[in-house]
């Protein structure tokens, strides 16, 4: 029937793939009826619901395309499209149904459906894989309930999480503040230890001038002294050196002339 559609060449690889994997479903129920091994079993049924579910994702993609061809073919073609994708809904559903009847004799508790829709023009309205249960109903409101339970306390912790993150966050913003103001105390000591320094050096280098100058005055007045002294020294090594000054205060006395009296002795007793 499909050598007879007109399709693309995109519809013609989907279809083909489609193709094959129910040629792997059907070779792969064939030999489930050989195996023996519940646990083969178990795992073949695995290995043909991947195939299952890449035979919908086809099935899809298949549809996708119909749609966006759809202006461009004839009625007629968009007709035979329409039937060949139903047909493999339906060839599906049917692997399907015998999957159920193999996880039934498997005694499995749990069992995917796929429920692909036959009718209308979209085929793939529906859940990827529905879980069922062989529960009674009470028990399926104890494990909605019991569920519902767990939900809460997840929501409960997730809101806890949000405090403490806030709480930590306003915590972190207030030490940077504080660490903020910490660097503005440091950064104007600084600046004061920056003007006391240079006020220091300014204070040493006026200091070792003015300690300079009084080495110098120091040295002058060294020198005074000195000279005094030699002069002093010489002087009174030799006196009589007239080519030196004497110094006020220290030249020796003049020899004073004595003088004396006559008193003539006629005249006394007249």
């Amino acid at each position: 029937m499909a050598n007879e559609i007109q399709m693309s060449a995109e519809l013609e690889q989907i279809d083909g793939e489609i193709r094959d994997n129910f040629r792997f479903l059907s070779t792969g129920f064939q030999k489930l009826d050989k195996i023996k091994d519940s646990n083969r079993q178990s795992k073949q049924l695995e290995d043909l619901t991947g195939k299952m579910r890449e035979c919908k994702r086809l099935i899809k993609e298949f549809d996708r395309e119909i749609k966006e061809q759809e202006s461009g073919n004839p009625p007629e073609v968009n007709k035979q499209l329409n039937d060949l994708k139903q047909s493999h809904i339906k060839e599906l559903n049917s692997y399907v149904a015998l999957r159920k009847t193999y996880m039934s004799a498997l005694g499995n508790k749990r069992v995917e459906l796929f429920d692909m829709g036959a009718g209308g023009s979209d085929p793939i309205a529906v859940d990827n894989v529905q879980l069922a249960s062989a529960m009674s109903n009470q028990e399926l409101i104890d494990a909605g309930n019991k569920k519902m339970d767990e939900t809460d306390q997840a929501i409960e912790r997730s809101k806890q999480v949000v405090e403490q993150t806030i709480e930590v966050g306003a915590k972190t913003a207030e030490s940077l503040k504080g660490q903020t103001e910490q660097m503005g105390r440091i950064v104007n000591d600084l600046d004061t230890i920056q003007f006391s320094i240079k006020k220091a050096s300014q204070l040493v280098k006026e200091i070792g001038r003015q300690v300079a100058t009084d080495k110098c005055i120091m040295l002058f007045l060294f020198l005074i002294v000195c000279g005094v002294i030699a002069i002093i020294v010489v002087k009174i090594v030799n006196p009589s050196n007239k080519n030196i000054r004497d110094i006020p205060g220290l030249a020796p006395p003049a020899p004073a002339s004595r003088k004396l009296l006559y008193v003539p002795t006629d005249g006394l007793y007249q």
